[in-house]
């Protein structure tokens, strides 16, 4: 099991990454979905140490306890040889055979012991070096999974300013089809044409007005001419006539009428 962890959280750590995001369709969804997985595994892996952490100290616990079962042995082995030593000293030899026996039977469960806490001392040092393994194995994969979150970060940002720029880069195609600088250009166009009519009504009222106030001077010019008639048919003053004589060049068939008079 543990073993299977490992195995997915390296593939996972060597696998090309932009290979799988080519492949994807959104591959923001992917990187999530590989930091999750990466994730995942990495709690797996934890569960997984942890438990070969506990069967470790489990040993080491009994390993302890072997030693120490077997230091009090060494110690009721010691107090009854020297009770035994008592009783024979005094003369007692059935007492002393006694705490004899029970010396010997105190030696020999220590020596039980102590063969228990030997025979786990090769699974105790394995055990250790597995654990440590596992523990670098795991800080790794930790590691991993911070480099695997940064690359999520950095193709993630990659991948907004790109699409950003697709925008841009659209919108500048759609501005060159349509470009509204030409749309400004009719709408001044519309503006000239709209001024240039408003200039030809005013020079057309302008000539209007020209025309009234010119036939208003050729109605005074008559005025004049009748008056002045009418001053001569009365026996008006020469001076008055002359006045007149000016206009005598505007035709020369008046001057040709006037010469045969």
């Amino acid at each position: 099991m543990k073993q299977s962890i490992f195995g997915r959280m390296a593939q996972l750590a060597k696998a090309n990454i932009n290979s799988l995001l080519d492949q994807a369709e959104d591959p923001q969804k992917m990187l999530d979905q590989m930091v999750r997985d990466y994730t995942n595994n990495i709690a797996e892996a934890e569960s997984a140490v942890a438990q070969t952490i506990g069967n470790l100290r489990m040993l080491q616990d009994d390993y302890n306890e072997d030693i120490k079962n077997a230091q009090d042995w060494g110690r009721k082995a010691l107090a009854a040889s020297r009770k035994a030593d008592e009783y024979r000293a005094n003369g007692d030899a059935t007492d002393a055979e006694k705490f004899d026996n029970l010396a010997k039977v105190a030696l020999q469960r220590q020596m039980a012991s102590e063969n228990e806490a030997k025979a786990a001392e090769p699974s105790i040092a394995s055990q250790s070096e597995v654990v440590d393994k596992l523990k670098h194995g795991l800080d790794q994969m930790k590691g991993k999974l911070n480099e695997l979150t940064s690359k999520r970060n950095e193709l993630v940002a990659r991948s907004k300013t790109a699409a950003a720029q697709s925008q841009v880069h659209d919108a500048l195609k759609s501005i060159d089809f349509m470009d509204p600088t030409s749309e400004v250009g009719r709408f001044e166009e519309k503006i000239r044409r709209e001024e240039a009519k408003v200039r030809g009504q005013q020079e057309l009222a302008a000539s209007s007005l020209d025309a009234q106030f010119n036939s208003l001077e050729d109605l005074g010019e008559q005025t004049e001419i009748e008056a002045r008639l009418a001053a001569l048919k009365s026996g008006g003053s020469p001076a008055a006539i002359g006045a007149g004589e000016g206009k005598r060049a505007e035709s020369t068939v008046e001057e040709a009428d006037f010469d045969k008079l």
